[in-house]
């Protein structure tokens, strides 16, 4: 049988007709792992009606694969799997891929040991795609990626270099989201708590807020870096009152990290939100459980690992997909609260 003009039929028109998209198409007629036994029923009935040849080659590339993607990770920190950010990115991960019948890998790195074993784990036939988080600075795992040649979507942009697909959050976004409500409550001396120098993440957020308080020609001078730690976040908060007592706000690169700011200033005498308005970023379970209830900007992590594993997926059927952009939302509870 032909096409509509004469020719063979094409790989669009078998999807037209199986009712679903040209890449679900794509992996039932190339025996993908990860398709549904009513898509895989659909296209096969409409390859049958409409006298469709698949293409060798494509085919004999599809069986190369090992059903398997990793997660891979940089960390100097053995709790790392303990964080809710990380957590949360694999539930979010793991729920795009359970319709599918692709393993997962996690693989933690640390920026300066165990780099033969990464290789050897991003060499095929291992893995068909690789999901890349928490890169920081000129992180090693980024050139071992880019090395392996392995599909690969990075879960955050890394500080130096522009990947070819990622999946971010609004993190300069967010932050200016976070400044912005300080000033609306009528706070004039805003400091920050903003995380590592070699995080795009926390340089993102830092900018926003530094937009936002040259807008409001407020001093956005008064800034402090910490690892995103609840110690760090108090120690930073620390030197901030020392530079400055009159501080009337302070907004943090992370939930974490604002918890412990309030620790220190209930230990200075500083009431929350009274004396001094706190917002976080990340909006994790121990924003809503702190004392007072954290104002915090919300990012949407279990999404982040959604997108990723969706973006890796298409990429691994030998579609074209984008890199991703996701909104913040500010969630005001008692540590910033909007006037009554």
């Amino acid at each position: 049988m032909t096409g509509r003009t004469g020719r063979p039929p094409t790989l669009d028109e078998v999807a037209e007709r199986a009712g679903v998209s040209r890449s679900a198409a794509s992996r039932a007629i190339n025996n993908a792992v990860h398709v549904s036994p009513a898509t895989r029923r659909a296209v096969d009935r409409a390859v049958r009606e409409l006298g469709y040849v698949p293409n060798v080659t494509a085919q004999a590339l599809a069986r190369q694969k090992v059903g398997a993607v990793v997660l891979a990770a940089s960390h100097d920190n053995p709790d790392l799997l303990g964080d809710p950010f990380i957590g949360q990115v694999i539930v979010g991960v793991t729920t795009a891929l359970e319709n599918t019948e692709l393993d997962l890998k996690l693989l933690l790195c640390h920026p300066e040991r165990g780099h033969d074993r990464v290789r050897r784990m991003l060499r095929r036939p291992r893995a068909d795609g690789v999901m890349v988080m928490a890169l920081r600075g000129d992180d090693p795992l980024q050139r071992m990626v880019e090395e392996s040649g392995l599909p690969a979507v990075y879960g955050g942009r890394p500080l130096h270099g522009q990947p070819e697909l990622f999946v971010d959050v609004d993190n300069r976004g967010g932050g200016r989201t976070a400044a912005e409500h300080l000033v609306r409550l009528g706070r004039r001396r805003i400091a920050t708590i903003a995380g590592p120098e070699d995080s795009h993440a926390a340089v993102a957020r830092l900018e926003g807020v530094t937009d936002a308080l040259s807008v409001a020609n407020l001093d956005p001078t008064l800034v402090e870096r910490a690892d995103f730690t609840r110690e760090g976040g108090a120690r930073a908060m620390e030197r901030l009152l020392d530079r400055d007592p009159d501080i009337d706000a302070v907004a943090v690169a992370s939930d974490n990290m604002a918890v412990g700011a309030v620790r220190t200033l209930a230990l200075h005498g500083r009431r929350v939100p009274e004396d001094v308005a706190v917002v976080g970023f990340d909006d994790l379970p121990i924003a809503e459980l702190a004392y007072p209830p954290l104002t915090t900007v919300q990012q949407p992590i279990r999404s982040l690992g959604q997108e990723m594993a969706r973006v890796l997926l298409a990429v691994v059927d030998g579609e074209t997909p984008s890199s991703l952009l996701l909104p913040t939302r500010l969630v005001v509870r008692e540590s910033a609260p909007l006037p009554t």
